[in-house]
């Protein structure tokens, strides 16, 4: 038979552990550079923007600082969401129903 007591248990189980998981990836601190360093990037493990700093010989030229600017977002927001998907399945044991 189906226990409910213990299913609650284990809903429980998961709801703490995925706060504490949301916890450790706020306080996560996420870098990312491109053209050779004139432009950073850091974004905590919840995805909010923390920091961007861009190299003053970048001013004058608004489409490499464009261009510098967006790798370097989608290198860090990638980095975050690998990050996400390790914390998830460590939390489920290892069990990736996507993997073939």
């Amino acid at each position: 038979m189906f226990d409910l007591n213990q299913l609650g248990g284990l809903f429980s189980n998961l709801q703490e552990q995925l706060k504490s998981i949301e916890e450790k990836n706020k306080s996560a601190c996420f870098s990312a550079k491109s053209g050779g360093g004139l432009v950073k990037v850091s974004m905590n493990g919840a995805g909010e923007l923390l920091d961007i700093q861009i190299d003053d010989s970048l001013l004058e030229d608004k489409e490499a600082l464009q261009i510098y600017l967006m790798s370097a977002l989608n290198e860090v927001y990638k980095s975050v969401e690998d990050n996400r998907k390790s914390s998830a399945l460590g939390m489920l044991g290892g069990f990736n129903p996507f993997e073939k």
